[in-house]
């Protein structure tokens, strides 16, 4: 981590982190073609459940990011104990809360899916879907703060392994228990639930088969205090926020398009679908600089956190420029191949050109959040979690949905993207203008 040069380190831990993000983007998409199969109702019902894995994933990667965080430059130190019991608080933290958030909605999906913003012909399918991801909970959200801990240890490449087996179960139980048993969405729903449980196994194995430097056991959490726990939720709250805004504004997004029809909701959904998937090519990238930046930063290794961030925001523009082309090109057959309905292909295809264009300005931005909440800048990372989807997003959709219909509820989201980049750039000087030089 502190001698192999900083490029060939990111790409290194990159490869396994996107082909990670790949996967997962590529069983999403998946599902959504599967169920878009059982119509435009059922398409929009993805999108619905979509915004609630948001909330669960939050979870995830506040204890996920926040033990991560805290682990690398804890290794960077040399301090394996202290590793070994963040990481078993943050599994076992993420964990309960899992089954915290499945506890306290299985008795209120019908409240559930209309808050998420499901109409009344896509609330049956909403409901029958969120049913298996509640029992899946607990795993889901702790496959996420396991694989996070396995990315900052450098040890991507293991997380991919589990993340691939649940992905490739998830859809040949999509093929099926939707094709050839004709289960329909309660297929999709038991797909994900199987595949997730399943991932979560080989992701504990991980670490119970001494295959990382951190180790979860009992023992390790009896060294713990309440201020560890404080610590992790501090390190890991932009993570939460950044989901969490994610899974508002998400529900924004359902609740505005439900007015112009089930159309608007599905189109709207595969959008989110197909934009995070290209995203993802350059989120990876951010992702497999973070252990660098954490590491080196605790060593006090700091030309080698300034030559990962430059290469880093390089690489990602690179990939995102590519991934924007082929978005821009070809937006119509990339909307079909989720749903046929003239309708919400019309709708998808504004939306996807417009996010594309402003997909190029995210690199940037992502990278600088990354590079705070890597090295401990709290506050910093907070703001700039929340700013993307929070600050700028969710006024912007409000006041360009009043005045602009469902053009304003298209043009949102990228223009909170493009805006995001001015605000982000203050911040990139302040952090380097004052990190030491070595």
């Amino acid at each position: 981590m502190t001698g192999e040069p900083v490029s060939r380190l990111v790409v290194t831990l990159a490869i396994p982190t996107i082909v990670s993000m790949m996967i997962t983007s590529v069983y999403n998409l998946a599902d959504t073609a599967f169920v878009g199969e059982l119509g435009t109702s059922a398409s929009g019902a993805v999108g619905i459940v979509f915004g609630f894995m948001a909330i669960i994933q939050a979870f995830g990667f506040l204890f996920g990011q926040g033990t991560g965080s805290i682990i690398s430059r804890a290794l960077g130190r040399r301090d394996v104990d202290a590793a070994s019991t963040y990481a078993s608080l943050g599994f076992l933290a993420a964990f309960v809360s899992g089954v915290v958030i499945a506890v306290a909605c299985f008795g209120q999906l019908d409240a559930v899916v209309h808050v998420l913003g499901s109409t009344n012909t896509i609330a049956p399918y909403a409901k029958t879907y969120i049913a298996f991801i509640l029992v899946a909970a607990p795993f889901m959200c702790s496959s996420f703060a396991l694989n996070n801990v396995l990315r900052y240890e450098g040890k991507a490449m293991l997380g991919t392994i589990g993340i691939g087996v649940g992905a490739l179960l998830n859809i040949l139980g999509d093929i099926v228990f939707m094709r050839f048993l004709g289960m329909g969405i309660m297929g999709a729903g038991l797909s994900t639930a199987l595949s997730e449980f399943v991932g979560w196994c080989v992701l504990l194995g991980m670490f119970l088969r001494g295959k990382t430097a951190s180790r979860l056991s009992v023992g390790a959490l009896r060294s713990a205090r309440v201020p560890f726990l404080a610590d992790i939720v501090a390190t890991g709250f932009p993570s939460l926020l950044r989901q969490a805004l994610n899974s508002v504004t998400t529900v924004m997004l359902n609740s505005c398009c439900a007015v112009y029809g089930d159309a608007a909701v599905a189109g709207m959904s595969i959008v989110s679908r197909v934009v995070f998937f290209a995203f993802s090519l350059a989120l990876g990238v951010g992702q497999g600089f973070q252990p660098v930046a954490g590491y080196n930063y605790g060593a006090k290794k700091y030309g080698r956190v300034r030559q990962a961030f430059r290469f880093t925001v390089v690489a990602s523009q690179v990939v995102i420029v590519v991934a924007s082309t082929v978005l821009l090109v070809f937006p119509e057959p990339i909307i079909a191949c989720f749903q046929n309905d003239p309708a919400v292909i019309e709708v998808g295809v504004r939306a996807l050109r417009l996010q594309a264009i402003a997909l190029l300005s995210l690199p940037v931005c992502v990278a600088t959040e990354m590079l705070y909440q890597s090295t401990g800048h709290r506050a910093g990372a907070t703001f700039l979690s929340g700013l993307r989807n929070g600050l700028l997003f969710i006024p912007l959709l409000l006041v360009l949905s009043s005045v602009r219909g469902l053009a304003g509820v298209q043009e949102a989201q990228p223009l909170s993207f493009v805006l995001s980049l001015p605000v982000t750039i203050p911040f990139i000087v302040r952090f380097f203008s004052g990190l030491p030089q070595d």
